[in-house]
């Protein structure tokens, strides 16, 4: 059968679906360390089941099986759609598929049994390593080789994103993963002392920057407008986004590591950066918002719109939250407390979460040859779940945050602390059921997600769009 005048959504539709089951794995699994944190005896005295094995594997499922799994799904789609050519070597798109799912099955045995580098979302061991290198490689090979062929006369904005983060992504994997083997399965990093530290947090902060907001972006720019059936709200500020967020984002790291051995220079510099990030961050988010100028009315009866221009709205937030946090006076309050994890979980539950969810629903109905979903009201119900479930989550972290900070440095009158560690644990533990029940209202929404798409795509047969026919374009 002849397929070069037809997309390749076959690899987009295996990414798409594991999207959703990805989604519910890491989820679980949140849920899990989240009642583990409430009633430490969930642990059962197993030690592949201890929070300290099961938080790794929560942060790699979540981060790079769900949204690295929508990430390929949705950047192979819009390279091919706003490119109007097939996927550049279709083996080597196969081949990502195949193995980024290894690796995130080989991430699922080795983290509980305690196979881990230490190093915050790069824990996986050396062997793994080199698999991520090999499909990170065939993928930039693809995508690149996809604009490379492409019939239209210039590159749109969100395949500018996308590129940019297979880029980044690449280089801070090889360079944070440098690492002596001593074992199969154990290495040491290649740097030490505070070194080791800043090269990891400008590894960290930037796997934030590139992997969970560059590439969702990219998804931004294409699936708010095509949803909204409206054109991007200037085209220019999209430009001007891209160039002032991939160049900002890549000092902020050392608002990590605020009063630690990192000489104050650098920590000056990750601070100022972070506060200047906020200027990028708002106008891409203003850019997706303006973009619904005249089709607001849309909000009332679309419920996948109103996942995407939610997410902005937690990306918003969350932008303005980041550098906050990395003014000194503030982080000195904030850091090491459950603010923290509520600042994490606003843009990775609200923007990250949100924006995928209403992607795939966007995709899976056109990747099997339906008009719609199965079900409208369960997307609708899918959202209200999952944006409560994040409201009730954070807004408990920020308070228990604030409150944590706050009696860990009362001091009373003699000098002494006011309270032991142990008084601001227990003070904590109501806010770690309200989170609990946050979670798990957003889990549920996943289920709900899982039954919707599992109705649409059931009997139903592929379908591979036609590439349309372009005019070479003139000099």
């Amino acid at each position: 059968m002849d397929n070069t005048n037809t997309y390749n959504y076959t690899v987009v539709r295996q990414f798409a679906l594991m999207t959703v089951v990805w989604g519910i794995v890491g989820m679980t699994v949140g849920v899990l360390i989240a009642a583990q944190l409430r009633w430490p005896g969930l642990n059962f005295d197993t030690p592949w089941l201890t929070y300290g094995r099961l938080r790794p594997l929560h942060t790699n499922a979540v981060i790079f099986a769900f949204g690295g799994s929508a990430l390929f799904a949705t950047s192979y789609y819009v390279v091919q759609r706003t490119c109007h050519a097939r996927l550049f070597a279709g083996g080597l798109a196969a081949f990502t598929f195949w193995g980024w799912t290894a690796v995130i099955v080989l991430a699922a045995v080795t983290l509980p049994l305690g196979y881990t580098s230490g190093k915050e979302y790069a824990e996986l061991e050396w062997p793994i390593d080199i698999l991520i290198t090999l499909v990170w490689v065939a993928y930039a090979v693809v995508f690149f080789g996809t604009i490379a062929k492409r019939k239209t006369p210039h590159i749109y904005v969100a395949n500018w994103f996308f590129g940019a983060f297979i880029l980044t992504i690449a280089i801070l994997h090889l360079v944070n993963s440098a690492e002596v083997p001593v074992t199969f399965w154990k290495s040491y990093s290649a740097y030490a002392g505070v070194q080791d530290a800043m090269v990891q947090w400008w590894y960290g902060h930037n796997a934030v920057g590139f992997f969970l907001t560059a590439g969702f972006l990219g998804m931004m720019y294409y699936f708010i407008p095509k949803q909204a059936g409206r054109p991007v709200y200037s085209y220019r500020l999209s430009v001007v986004h891209f160039w002032a967020l991939i160049f900002t984002y890549m000092w902020a790291g050392p608002h990590h590591l605020h009063y630690t051995a990192l000489p104050d220079w650098a920590q000056s510099i990750g601070m100022v950066f972070s506060l200047i990030l906020l200027a990028p961050s708002w106008g891409g988010m203003i850019n997706g918002m303006m973009t619904l100028s005249g089709a607001w009315h849309k909000l009332r009866s679309d419920p996948i719109l109103k996942f995407l221009i939610v997410s902005l709205s937690f990306y918003g937030m969350s932008t303005f939250e980041g550098p906050m946090m990395s003014i000194k006076t503030v982080n000195a309050l904030s850091h090491y407390t459950d603010w923290t994890i509520g600042h994490v979980h606003s843009g990775a539950l609200g923007w990250v979460g949100l924006v995928t969810m209403g992607s795939i629903y966007y995709l899976i109905p056109r990747l099997w040859g339906r008009r719609e979903m199965y079900s409208v009201p369960l997307i609708n119900l899918h959202f209200w779940m999952a944006t409560i479930g994040i409201v009730l989550y954070i807004a408990s972290m920020w308070i228990a945050g604030v409150m944590q900070g706050l009696m860990w440095r009362a001091v009373s009158t003699d000098g002494t602390l006011t309270y032991t560690f142990v008084e601001g644990v227990k003070a904590t533990y109501p806010f770690y059921t309200i989170r609990l029940l946050g979670g798990l209202l957003y889990l549920s929404g996943m289920f709900v997600m899982a039954y919707n798409v599992w109705k649409t795509v059931a009997g139903q047969q592929a379908v591979n769009a036609a590439i349309p026919a372009v005019a070479p374009a003139h000099a």
